[in-house]
């Protein structure tokens, strides 16, 4: 496994981790939560998608799946990202959704 693609998947479980044991927020449970992130990742891509896809951002071919062929889609793209990009996406946007929700429970438990 490449260090880019170790790196994604620890952040993905630790997100998950954060979001169902520590925060106890438990979003990866609700409907709600898939339906905003599916809106969330379009943008994701379409973003991803333009940096890599224009070689703005480049990707050393031992870090991630695949080769360092920039494709649209295969051999470990997805709209020219690597599918880590993805990886860390729902990382960051889980746990900072987990975090706004588990902070504004504390706000609210106070008045």
């Amino acid at each position: 496994m490449s260090s880019y693609t170790a790196a994604a998947t620890v952040a993905v479980l630790a997100a998950i981790l954060a979001d169902l044991i520590v925060l106890r927020t438990a979003l990866v449970r609700s409907r709600v939560w898939w339906t905003a992130y599916a809106i969330i990742v379009v943008f994701q891509l379409i973003t991803n998608g333009w940096l890599t896809g224009r070689g703005i951002v480049r990707y050393s071919d031992d870090a991630i799946l695949g080769s360092g062929r920039i494709v649209f889609a295969g051999d470990g793209r997805l709209a020219y990202a690597p599918v880590e990009d993805l990886a860390f996406g729902f990382a960051l946007v889980l746990l900072s959704c987990a975090a706004w929700v588990w902070i504004g429970a504390r706000i609210r438990s106070t008045h």
